[in-house]
């Protein structure tokens, strides 16, 4: 990523057209759906300051800053998957391959600053959140329970990694995402797809990033503090 550049964006479309998600290529997490393509754009430039915090936390903000307006650079057809969720599960042509080490560690920072940001997120909270349709009507620890379970019950595994502690200790997810990032490395290094259908690497890193961010945005705004 250069700055100075547009934010390189892929338009991603159910196959049966009912939902549409656009997302950044190049800041990992930075994703929002919607029914057409426009109201996707919309919601992902409009997420652009909430997303900030998390370039910020990867020491890439003066780079956020200077990245510019919001360019489609692709615009695909991706899986059924999209249709009912308005959520990525295919990647673009920039995630096929391989990605130099360079692009994997600034992605790897992102990731791991999201993952600071969600920590953070879940600290300030109200334990109790506002009762709505958008997750169920979870509240603050089941939220936390559903996206660390999501990545050691199946993100993780894709990579290999098989956590044997269910306890969400500080120390216990710090050692998960920690073996998560060496396998993905390890994974990229080898040039290896990660398990199931159409998982890169960089599939895997950008949808571990947006699964993340959206519940961290999801308490932020059920917060009843």
């Amino acid at each position: 990523m250069v700055a100075g550049m547009v934010v390189r964006t892929v338009v991603q479309r159910g196959p049966k057209g009912k939902r549409v998600v656009a997302f950044a290529v190049d800041w990992p997490g930075w994703s929002r759906g919607g029914k057409l393509p426009e109201e996707a754009l919309d919601a992902l430039e409009a997420y652009r300051g909430r997303y900030r915090p998390v370039a910020r936390g990867a020491g890439l903000e003066s780079e956020f800053d200077d990245a510019g307006e919001v360019e489609i650079v692709e615009d695909h057809v991706g899986v059924g998957s999209t249709d009912f969720w308005g959520i990525s599960f295919a990647p673009s042509s920039f995630e096929l391959e391989p990605m130099p080490e360079n692009e994997l560690e600034r992605k790897l920072a992102l990731l791991e600053a999201a993952w600071r940001f969600f920590d953070d997120v879940a600290v300030r909270v109200s334990p109790e959140l506002e009762r709505g349709p958008r997750g169920g009507g979870r509240n603050r620890d089941e939220i936390v329970r559903h996206v660390v379970g999501n990545e050691r019950g199946d993100l993780a595994r894709k990579v290999g990694v098989l956590s044997a502690d269910d306890l969400l200790t500080p120390e216990s997810i710090r050692s998960h995402r920690d073996e998560f990032v060496a396998a993905m490395r390890d994974y990229n290094a080898q040039g290896r797809m990660a398990r199931g259908r159409n998982w890169t690497i960089g599939l895997l890193l950008r949808h571990t990033a947006f699964h993340t961010l959206d519940h961290a945005w999801e308490m932020e705004d059920k917060d009843l503090s």
